[in-house]
């Protein structure tokens, strides 16, 4: 729900990576009206991708035995993409929101954004951000599949609705349907893995075998 809301929040054509001045100056005036729905957004989105590290985590507790070692690597991965894709969408979002509400002339706050993307800071965590959206779901989706613990449907479900998700840009409103398989995944997944936390509590645990009398 984080993901979606800070993407249906966050005003038309923002959502990008600015590395040139031309894109930026096409982005400012729209950042420069809408400050406070870009600080949210960002907010929601940094959140989001928080939430999504750790569910990475939890998922992989359902893939045992054949897939376990794979769902662990994917686990891995989401994680550290989504804590990179966190500090990108601090660019993107509060940086953006802060350069266009600055007593910056256009040009200058331009060429403070394209300079802030394009640097080797942006680029690092840009790079890492983008293998992880790209390979940790398709990783993760592999190993569901490949353990059977869940219907292979969710684990296809789970994939494809992730790499829809991720792909989506700030178009208002209407991105809220190409993401509703992804929360449906989500939901599911999280269903079964209440479900397979309270199986050994729900389960009667075995009496203690009688110790024999020793002989005398």
């Amino acid at each position: 729900m984080l993901y979606i809301t800070a993407e249906a929040l966050s005003p038309k054509g923002t959502d990008q990576v600015i590395t040139t001045t031309a894109t930026a100056l096409k982005v400012l005036p729209i950042a420069a009206e809408h400050p406070t729905q870009l600080y949210a957004a960002g907010s929601l989105a940094i959140l989001a991708l928080g939430a999504l590290a750790v569910s990475y985590a939890a998922i992989a507790t359902l893939a045992r035995n054949r897939g376990s070692a794979v769902a662990t690597v994917a686990a891995l991965i989401g994680g550290i993409g989504a804590f990179c894709g966190a500090i990108v969408n601090v660019l993107v979002y509060p940086n953006l929101a802060a350069a266009a509400t600055a007593h910056l002339s256009a040009g200058a706050a331009a060429r403070f954004l394209a300079t802030t993307f394009n640097s080797g800071f942006g680029h690092g965590f840009s790079y890492a951000y983008f293998v992880g959206i790209y390979a940790a779901p398709a990783l993760m989706g592999y190993a569901l599949w490949r353990s059977r613990s869940v219907p292979r449907w969710l684990a296809v479900l789970f994939f494809a609705g992730l790499e829809v998700a991720q792909a989506q840009i700030s178009s208002g409103p209407v991105v809220i349907l190409y993401m509703l398989p992804f929360a449906a995944a989500m939901v599911l997944l999280a269903a079964r893995i209440w479900q397979a936390a309270a199986l050994p509590a729900s389960q009667p645990q075995p009496e203690p075998a009688p110790v024999p009398a020793s002989s005398t």
